[in-house]
């Protein structure tokens, strides 16, 4: 991948590799981190290498002419945590690459657009819905609604406007997607605010290999499930599932996705794994799970996808009960820490990465562990 801006834009901060080579950096540091657990070979899920991103963000930044007439720019931040003015980026969407322009002159050019515009958000789907969020330090009104509204028209796209303590949703405040996933369409909608992988064809594969590498038996309970991004493909591999998310906007979007897909077999609780683990050990009774008995399943595999701090301590004895463990990691550091409890009572039966974050030192894990005899 060729960025004028590679070296400066602090986005990319393997910039000086090209990508065969920033994956290998990145395999190489992974097996030796977890040499001390598994010698294993890791299966490796490569991503596109440039135009793979399909959610954005930028800042707004203007420069003045000798006549004090305002140019507009976008911005990132620098390597020295600078403003870095560009126009252009390699990794986003070709979708997101094509609007960035068409989308910067119109707003560039209009004065009650411009006028204390600071950012910009751009949420975009495989099959060409896109949804644009505009974020300003001024109330919104009437008349910055009619401009959104002929821009929204013009380019085919949704947008939102967001002021402090203000939200304008002018057409919808979601995309739909489509993924294949070992040739079966699965419906999403993917709402503004709430966490979406930002790789799409990488998050297919993910959903792929877990659903490859598993041994697929009586019910399944998920911790983390988001909007339902694994559960939904899972669920046609087990006869029930349960499922948990702290986020309201995240719950909300997995019902919607769940009737997208005519899903009929998953529970999904808005509770943490902490609360879950106090249920399951009737430590505390709750009034989410009034319509729901948990001696009704019977799980044989938890999945559990943890935010970067990985799992607590009554998570991660909590898992070490399971027959059958998916943990999906973004963030090696405490993966390696969870392993080195979960290997004394589980043995690794699959491990991959996925290089969802190109040029970036970050990378996506997968482990599936099974209980050792």
């Amino acid at each position: 991948m060729t960025c004028d801006y590679f070296g400066k834009c602090g986005s990319c901060t393997l910039y000086d590799m090209n990508y065969e080579e920033q994956l290998a950096y990145k395999v190489n540091r992974e097996k030796e981190r977890f040499n001390d657990i598994t010698t294993m070979e890791f299966e490796i899920i490569k991503s596109e290498e440039e135009h793979f991103r399909n959610r954005a963000e930028f800042r707004f930044w203007k420069n003045y002419d000798e006549e004090d007439k305002p140019t507009l720019s976008y911005g990132m931040t620098s390597f020295e945590k600078n403003i870095i003015e560009i126009k252009s980026c390699s990794i986003v969407s070709k979708q997101i690459s094509n609007l960035m322009p068409k989308l910067l002159k119109i707003i560039s050019e209009d004065e009650i657009l411009n006028h204390k515009i600071y950012s910009i958000e751009f949420l975009g789907s495989t099959i060409d819905d896109m949804l644009v969020t505009l974020i300003y330090h001024k109330k919104l009104d009437t008349k910055w609604e009619e401009k959104a509204k002929d821009i929204q028209n013009k380019l085919n796209i949704k947008i939102i406007g967001r002021s402090r303590k203000q939200k304008i949703v002018l057409k919808e405040e979601f995309i739909k997607e489509e993924l294949n996933i070992n040739n079966t369409i699965f419906k999403f909608q993917y709402k503004e605010g709430g966490f979406t992988q930002p790789n799409t064809k990488v998050n297919s594969k993910m959903i792929e290999w877990v659903l490859n590498n598993i041994e697929a038996k009586d019910d399944l309970c998920e911790l983390y499930c988001g909007g339902g991004n694994f559960t939904i493909p899972l669920s046609t591999k087990f006869n029930k599932v349960l499922a948990t998310e702290i986020s309201k906007t995240s719950i909300n979007s997995a019902l919607t996705n769940c009737k997208l897909n005519n899903i009929t077999n998953i529970d999904f609780i808005r509770m943490s794994a902490e609360e879950f683990v106090e249920a399951l050990n009737s430590v505390r009774e709750f009034r989410r799970l009034k319509d729901v008995n948990l001696s009704d399943y019977n799980f044989s595999t938890i999945f559990v996808d943890p935010p970067r701090s990985g799992l607590d301590d009554t998570t991660r004895e909590l898992v070490k009960n399971y027959e059958q463990i998916i943990y999906i990691s973004c963030n090696p550091e405490t993966l390696h820490r969870d392993l080195k409890e979960l290997v004394k009572t589980h043995q690794i039966l699959n491990f991959s990465l996925f290089d969802q974050f190109s040029y970036s030192k970050h990378i996506e894990t997968g482990v599936i562990l099974t209980k050792s005899c």
